[in-house]
C-alpha cells in the first residue's frame, strides 16, 4: 500500500507539473503571456457575465410566429408536389393562408383524390408511431383541400425553429469577435444569451432581433389599388410595406431567398455609398439566373424581414449569381446587414423580453470578494489540519494548494467558465477536501492507540480510509451530476466546479499524502509516532 515504485512516482510528479503548467497563465499578465514560447499552454480561465460584466438578453417566439413559418413552407410543397404529379402537373388555384391553415382548389374535380392522396404521403410521419404533423382534408368548396398543422406538428416545429435559432444566435455572436457567449435554451420557446466584456446591450439586441429573412418576390402588377387601398391583396399576393413608406403588392412565393447566400460583405453601390453585396451558392444562382430570364422587363422586389428594401425592373438576365443591396445604410449598419446575411435567418422571430447589463466594476468586486473567500478558506482549514495533526496536517494542506491548481488546471484546459456560483464550488471544495485526510489520520489514530507500529498504523490507516472515502465522493459526484443535468447556467457552473474538485481532491488527498507519507517513513524509518 505504502510502496511506491519510481515509474509511480515519477508518474503524479509529471501529472502534478502537467497541470500547474496549464494553471500557470491565470497568474500572468497579458505582456507576460504573450512572452510564453508557442508549444506551451496559454489558454487562461474565461470569466462568466457576473465576474467579468457583460450582457445578458432573455429572447422569446411565439407558436404564431412558427406556425406561419410551417404555412408558408406547407404552401411551396404544395405547389412543388402539384407540378410533378403523376400523369401530369395538377392545375389548383385560390392558394391562400387563412386562419392557421393552407387552402386551395383543385382546377379538375377528377384529380381531387390524387392531390389529397399525394399531400396524405408527402406529410406523413417519419417515425413509426409517431404523430401526424399535418392534417390534410376536402374543404367546403367543390375541389377545396385543407392543410392545417395539428398540435403536434405546431410543437415540432417549434422544437426544431429554437434548435436551429440557437445556432444561428451562436454564428451571429461569433462575428463579432466575442469569447465564450453563453446560449442556452429556457423552456420551450425561450432563448437565454449572455455575452462577457459586452457592455452594449442595444448592439447585441439588434444583432439579435433581426430575422434576416431575404427574400426576391416579383411585383403582382396587376393588383387593384383599390383594394390595395383597403387592405385586400389579390390570391396568392401579399402587400408588404416599403422603406419609402408605401405599400407593395408582391407575389407570396418568393422566387430565391437568402437560403442560397454563401457570403456577403459591406460594398458600395454605383454612387460610392455603403451597400451590401451578396453571392449565392452554385444553386441559388442557376436559380436566380433562371427567374431573371423569365421575368425580363418585369420588377421584382428585393425584402428583407418583411420590409421591401428595393423594387427594381429586371432589365437583363442577372447570370452571375450575385448582387448588390443598396439604400441609406452607414458602414455601420451596412456590417450588420452583412453579418445578419453571412449567418443565416432566423427561423422565427425572437423578441427581448428581458435585459440586464452587468458592469465590470461590479465583477471585479466580485472577484475580490471569491479570491478573499477562497483565500480565507484556505488558510483557516491549514490552521486547523496542522495543529490537530501536526506532520501530517502539514502534509493535508500541501495537497490542498496542489488541488486548488489542479482544479484551476483543468477549468483552463477544458475552457470551463467561471461564474460567482463556480467560486463558491471552488470555496466549498477546499473545506471539503480535507475531509479524506481526517477520515485518513483518524484512522491511523485509532491504529496507534491499538499500539500498531507507524509503518501498520499509516498503512493500515490508508486502506482501510480509503473504502469510506470512495463511497462519499461517488454519492457527491452523483449529487453534480444530477445538478448539472437537471439544472441551469449558474447551477451547471457549480456542478462543473464541485465535480472537478472531487476528483482532484481524491487524488491529492489519498495519493499525493500518501506518497508523502511513503517518503517519509522510508527515510526517517520512525519507531514511534504521535499524531
Amino acid at each position: 500500500m505504502l510502496d511506491f515504485p519510481k515509474w509511480k512516482i515519477w508518474s503524479i510528479a509529471l501529472t502534478i507539473l502537467l497541470f500547474g503548467l496549464l494553471a500557470l497563465p491565470n497568474a500572468l499578465s497579458p505582456s507576460q503571456l504573450a512572452a510564453i514560447p508557442d508549444g506551451f499552454p496559454k489558454s487562461q480561465l474565461p470569466l462568466g457575465l457576473d465576474l467579468r460584466g457583460g450582457s445578458h438578453l432573455m429572447l422569446e417566439a411565439t407558436a404564431t410566429d412558427v406556425q406561419k413559418a410551417k404555412l408558408d413552407g406547407l404552401e411551396d410543397t404544395v405547389r412543388a408536389e402539384m407540378r410533378v404529379a403523376e400523369g401530369g402537373a395538377i392545375a389548383v388555384s385560390d392558394l391562400s393562408i387563412n386562419a392557421g391553415r393552407l387552402s386551395f382548389v383543385v382546377s379538375d374535380a377528377a384529380r381531387v383524390d390524387q392531390a389529397v392522396s399525394i399531400l396524405n404521403k408527402v406529410t406523413a410521419p417519419l417515425g413509426v408511431g409517431a404523430a401526424r404533423e399535418v392534417d390534410v382534408s376536402r374543404g367546403s368548396l367543390p375541389g377545396q383541400i385543407i392543410l392545417r398543422p395539428t398540435a403536434a406538428g405546431i410543437d415540432a416545429a417549434v422544437d426544431g425553429a429554437m434548435a436551429q435559432a440557437v445556432e444561428v444566435i451562436r454564428k451571429r455572436i461569433d462575428e463579432l469577435g466575442t469569447r465564450e457567449p453563453t446560449i442556452l435554451r429556457q423552456g420551450g420557446t425561450r432563448i437565454v444569451v449572455q455575452v462577457p466584456g459586452l457592455q452594449d446591450p442595444d448592439a447585441l439586441k439588434a444583432l439579435l432581433g433581426k430575422t434576416a429573412k431575404l427574400e426576391f418576390k416579383l411585383v403582382d402588377v396587376g393588383a387593384d389599388p383599390e383594394e390595395v387601398a383597403q387592405g385586400r391583396a389579390p390570391p396568392g399576393s401579399q402587400i408588404l410595406p416599403s422603406q419609402d413608406g408605401s405599400q407593395l403588392v408582391v407575389k407570396r412565393r418568393a422566387i430565391i431567398t437568402g437560403d442560397q447566400l454563401v457570403d456577403s460583405q459591406v460594398s458600395t453601390d454605383q454612387n460610392g455609398a455603403p451597400a451590401v453585396s451578396f453571392r449565392f451558392d452554385s444553386t441559388g444562382g442557376r436559380r436566380f439566373a433562371q427567374a431573371t430570364t423569365e421575368n425580363v422587363g418585369r420588377p421584382f422586389a428585393i425584402i428583407l424581414d418583411g420590409m421591401v428594401i428595393s423594387a427594381p425592373n429586371i432589365n437583363e438576365p442577372i447570370l452571375g449569381g450575385s448582387g448588390i443591396i443598396s439604400g441609406s445604410y452607414t458602414v455601420q449598419t451596412a456590417n450588420e446587414l452583412a453579418i445578419l446575411l453571412r449567418s443565416g435567418k432566423l427561423p422565427v422571430e425572437l423578441k427581448v423580453i428581458e435585459e440586464r447589463t452587468v458592469g465590470p466594476d461590479l465583477g471585479a468586486d466580485s472577484i475580490r470578494a471569491g479570491v478573499l473567500a477562497s483565500i480565507a478558506a484556505v488558510i483557516l482549514v491549514s490552521i486547523f489540519m496542522v495543529m490537530t495533526y501536526g506532520r501530517f496536517g502539514v502534509w493535508s494542506v500541501a495537497a490542498l494548494i496542489i488541488n486548488a491548481i489542479m482544479i484551476m488546471g483543468i477549468m483552463s484546459a477544458l475552457g470551463a467558465t467561471l461564474t460567482l456560483p463556480g467560486i463558491a464550488g471552488f470555496v466549498l471544495t477546499m473545506g471539503a477536501a480535507v475531509d479524506a485526510n481526517v477520515l485518513i489520520n483518524e484512522r491511523i489514530r485509532e491504529e496507534l492507540r491499538r499500539s500498531r507500529s507507524p509503518l501498520i498504523a499509516i498503512e493500515t490507516g490508508y486502506r482501510e480510509a480509503g473504502r469510506t472515502i470512495f463511497d462519499a465522493n461517488v454519492t457527491n459526484v452523483i449529487a453534480s451530476a444530477i445538478m448539472f443535468a437537471l439544472g441551469s447556467g449558474p447551477v451547471k457552473g457549480f456542478a462543473v466546479v464541485l465535480t472537478i474538485g472531487i476528483i482532484t481532491s481524491v487524488f491529492t488527498a489519498v495519493t499525493v499524502t500518501r506518497l508523502m507519507a511513503s517518503r517519509w517513513l522510508t527515510s526517517a524509518r520512525p519507531t514511534q509516532l504521535v499524531l
